[in-house]
């Protein structure tokens, strides 16, 4: 079931700050324009990398999931992994199957396709998003 590695999600109290250190510090050149995703609480800035890219999350709104991460870590970090799959229903299926515990339903994540999230817990102390392989991309 495992595809290919999407993206890492990496939380910021700044997009702004964090797409400087991309481009400055590591040399990044291809840096998306952020967008809010009000659904998911959060403003998302991709930057691609050659094999993958870094998805930089900041909170969106009073109630955005990513404060209390954001209060554990104040300078932001390594937030989760993406990985894609075929069917995200029946990736959330045999999640559960296998006793994981999914966070909420699938819905629509910042690639425009389903996603869903799998408690660290039960993923070696890493939050891994699952989303839908894109029908463009292959």
């Amino acid at each position: 079931m495992l595809g290919r590695l999407n993206h890492v999600g990496v939380a910021t109290p700044s997009i702004e700050k964090s797409i400087a250190l991309y481009r400055d510090m590591l040399g990044a050149t291809k840096i998306h324009e952020p967008f809010d995703l009000p659904p998911q609480g959060v403003r998302v800035c991709f930057v691609d990398t050659p094999n993958s890219q870094i998805e930089l999350i900041e909170p969106l709104g009073e109630n955005s999931p990513l404060h209390g991460f954001l209060a554990r870590n104040p300078a932001g970090g390594q937030h989760h992994v993406c990985f894609e799959v075929p069917d995200i229903h029946a990736a959330k299926a045999e999640m559960e199957a296998k006793g994981a515990k999914v966070l909420g339903e699938p819905r629509i994540g910042a690639h425009g396709t389903p996603v869903i999230f799998v408690h660290p817990k039960d993923m070696g102390g890493v939050l891994v998003e699952l989303m839908e392989t894109p029908k463009e991309a292959h």
